[in-house]
């Protein structure tokens, strides 16, 4: 049917299916919709994002007969000593209880260059202020011979 125009502004509409404002409107919210979900997504990316990758935990140290008997072996890398007894193999971390400072091999066992911590050469706490005593670290001496140390708790 042609329009008029004469014809109310009601009967306009309805002939010409959608109407200009209608089709902005739609436009508009479609826009807004779409714009919110991009920024939610980049809200939750960013909240989601690690700055640095999760510290290593285990350490494949290689073949046992690396470190000879009656040994101690410092590992600057994890920090950590490996000690080699008659007994078997232990390890201790090297990272002070205090506040996380790496503890420095002296002649009776190991100081803290941050706040004086001693400790004797199997860790234990001579002292203050750290309240602990070094850490001892889980060590696996698996079937071919070699050593894994885990830094985990």
């Amino acid at each position: 049917m042609p329009l008029r125009d004469d014809m109310p502004e009601t009967s306009r509409h309805e002939h010409a299916g959608l109407a200009r404002r209608d089709f902005l409107k739609l436009a508009t919210n479609g826009l807004l919709i779409a714009s919110g979900l991009i920024g939610l997504g980049v809200i939750l990316r960013f909240l989601g994002y690690e700055t640095e990758p999760p510290p290593q935990t285990e350490f494949d140290l290689g073949p046992a007969s690396n470190f000879p008997a009656d040994s101690r072996t410092i590992l600057s890398h994890i920090p950590a000593i490996l000690i080699h007894t008659p007994a078997g193999f232990s390890a201790l971390s090297l990272i002070c209880p205090h506040l996380g400072c790496t503890v420095e091999q002296d002649s009776d066992g190991f100081s803290c260059p941050c706040h004086g911590s001693h400790y004797d050469r199997e860790g234990g706490l001579q002292l203050g202020p750290a309240q602990k005593p070094l850490r001892k670290l889980r060590l696996e001496q698996k079937e071919d011979g070699t050593l894994t140390i885990y830094t985990a708790s």
